[in-house]
């Protein structure tokens, strides 16, 4: 049947819409298309190509150089050297077994090391690079890299690895680095990628791990091409890593080194302040270990060996340990009494050598007794009974006040390992401690710095520095960071009053120089350098009445481990002080025969700048001092020092 002309043209007019809007969506498929198409081709060009190229190239994260650790005068403590290192990867390598079997015809490896080397790397994801060997000679570092056609996977590095020029004299305070652990990762919320690269070294303990962040630095990263073995072809780009903060401390390793030295074998610590500025510029634990051995892997038996130590040379005793300050602590009882006005300066005590209280008999170290002694006295002569007397009158809570204002009982904010807090008991501290009342025979003890009071040896250098001052000293670790200064403290005054301050001084002094002094065979002769201190002796067993009825047996006939702690805290020059010491001995019997002289030798390298002028020794003393200083093994920037003036 023909269609109309009407008909022809209707239907004409339909098919025309049809085409049109066909036609408009191809042209919006098209459009669509060709815009993506140019944002893949030149916006995103870069991230198609990589994704195009991933069986060819690969993105290596490159370690950054840890930050070096120097001294207050610039000298490297904690530096990096180059270390040669090659290591594999199990999805690029293919039969590890047969890549490890060519290997060791190029460096040595007993079966065993083998085993250990498999075990790790199956232990590994298939990607992770799996440190092999490190510290090649050159010459094997060479053979691996002309070898490499025949080892996938295998890729020879030369990267950086932390090293301690100084050895043991800054191990306890700046501490040591060490491959990153399952543990360590555990501890991170978010570890950085950079801790997963093989052989990569994080600080453990002391100032390497607390300040872990700014010496660590940032990651660079390489782009490389690879064949379809794995092995490297070419390198495309490098971006170099962000080396960490340069981290310069207050600490002079001439001085360290000296009193490191002088400690010797001793179970002992020493640390030095600056009182005008809290500067550390010495704080040393004894006896000391290399660091350089857990960079470089550390065997069993000499990791058992520093374990077994009865002098424990793996702890760090001038923050970690704590001990009974013993008589040092009396400047605390004193200025307790005169700050609470129930004594003043020329309040009086007879001391017949004990003193009876609730039926129990306490004794002073002088069984003769001292007679009748004042505040001054009291130091001067380390009267026990007179510190019985006051704490009676003064009791617990004020003699504790005033530890903690004088910096015992406080956790000093400082960038080293297990900082400790000491004790300066309270009524409420036994009451949640031990559930138990606190006793006048308590206070009694505390009153002489035995008992339930411990202290740090940086604790004691704290509390001469305040005593010495009449400020608020603060310890600081850090000089400056990337050669920017650190903000030094304006200490506020401790609040008490300058004439109790000038008693507790004085008898400091009269400890040194006067004819009953403990110390007086410790004094410093030369004017300028005069120094005040206090001797200290804690105990660390129970004498006995029988024993003191038939005499204490005397520190060099016991056991070494069951001798009194000898202790000992000066400032010097009195008259306008600048450094504080304390040194604590281990079991080392008598503070002012042990204590005494080791401190007096590192106070005056502080002061004079170098090994002390023997015209600073008493008559009689400087023989035994030249003969000291022969045979220490000084470093030679120590004794090039010798003799200039420390600013």
């Amino acid at each position: 049947m023909r269609k109309s002309p009407k008909e022809i043209f209707e239907s004409s007019r339909s098919i025309s819409r049809r085409g049109l809007l066909i036609g408009a969506i191809q042209a919006s498929v098209v459009g669509v298309l060709g815009f993506r198409l140019r944002t893949m081709q030149l916006e995103h060009e870069e991230e198609y190509r990589l994704l195009s190229d991933g069986n060819s190239i690969k993105i290596r994260l490159l370690p950054p150089a840890r930050g070096l650790l120097l001294d207050r005068n610039g000298l490297v403590i904690a530096g990096n050297e180059q270390n040669y290192r090659v290591t594999l990867t199990r999805e690029e390598a293919g039969d590890v077994s047969t890549v490890l079997g060519r290997l060791r015809q190029i460096i040595p490896m007993t079966d065993a090391e083998t085993a250990a080397i498999i075990a790790e790397i199956n232990r590994r994801s298939a990607i992770t690079p799996v440190s092999i060997a490190d510290r090649l000679s050159w010459d094997e570092f060479a053979s691996i890299a002309i070898n490499a056609p025949a080892l996938p996977g295998v890729v020879p590095e030369s990267g950086l690895s932390r090293s301690y020029p100084r050895r043991g004299d800054f191990a306890h305070v700046i501490g040591y680095v060490g491959p990153v652990s399952d543990y360590d990762l555990s501890k991170i919320e978010n570890p950085d990628p950079v801790l997963r690269l093989p052989e990569f070294q994080l600080g453990k303990v002391g100032v390497e791990a607390k300040l872990e962040e700014l010496l660590r630095g940032k990651a660079g990263a390489r782009r490389v091409e690879v064949n379809s073995a794995g092995r490297e072809m070419r390198e495309l780009s490098r971006q170099e890593g962000q080396q960490g903060a340069t981290v310069q401390l207050t600490l002079d390793a001439a001085l360290q080194n000296f009193a490191t030295q002088r400690l010797g074998t001793e179970s002992a610590a020493a640390v030095v302040m600056d009182v005008t500025n809290g500067d550390i510029v010495a704080i040393s634990s004894s006896p000391v270990f290399d660091p350089n051995m857990f960079v470089r892997g550390i065997s069993g038996p000499q990791y058992r060996e520093l374990m077994n130590h009865d002098h424990r040379p793996l702890a760090d005793k001038t923050v970690q340990g704590v001990y009974p300050p013993g008589s040092t602590f009396k400047m605390v009882s004193l200025l307790a009494g005169l700050e609470s006005g129930i004594i003043n300066p020329g309040t009086r005590f007879y001391c017949p050598g004990y003193l009876q209280v609730a039926g129990r008999r306490f004794h002073c170290w002088s069984r003769g007794g001292h007679g009748s002694v004042d505040a001054v006295q009291s130091l001067e002569r380390s009267c026990d009974v007179y510190y019985y007397e006051l704490a009676q009158r003064v009791g617990i809570d004020r003699m504790a006040e005033m530890a903690r204002k004088l910096g015992i009982g406080v956790r000093h904010d400082l960038p080293m390992s297990a900082v400790a807090e000491g004790i300066a008991p309270d009524r409420e501290w036994k009451r949640r401690r031990y559930d138990q009342e606190w006793q006048v025979g308590d206070s009694i003890n505390a009153s002489i710095g035995q008992g339930y009071v411990l202290a740090s040896p940086l604790q004691l250098a704290v509390m001469t520095a305040r005593v010495a001052t009449g400020k608020a000293v603060e310890p600081r670790l850090v000089k400056a960071i990337n050669s920017v200064a650190q903000p030094v403290v304006d200490f506020p005054d401790l609040g008490i009053h300058p004439l109790n301050l000038r008693a507790a001084r004085l008898g400091m002094d009269a400890v040194m120089n006067s004819s009953h002094g403990t110390a007086r065979r410790s004094r410093i002769v030369a004017p300028e350098w005069r120094m005040a201190g206090k001797t200290g002796t804690s105990q660390v067993r129970n004498i006995t009445a029988a024993e003191r009825a038939r005499g204490v047996i005397r520190n060099e006939q016991l056991p070494w481990n069951r001798r009194d702690h000898a202790l000992f805290v000066a400032y010097a020059p009195y008259d306008n002080p600048r450094y504080a010491i304390s040194c604590v001995v281990e079991h080392g019997g008598g503070g002012s025969a042990v204590a005494a002289p080791i401190a007096r030798d590192i106070l005056l390298f502080a002061l004079s700048g170098g090994v002390p002028p023997l015209s600073a020794y008493p008559d009689g003393e400087r023989g035994a001092a030249e003969e000291r200083f022969k045979n220490m093994n000084l470093a030679p920037a120590v004794v090039a020092q010798t003799g200039r003036a420390r600013a």
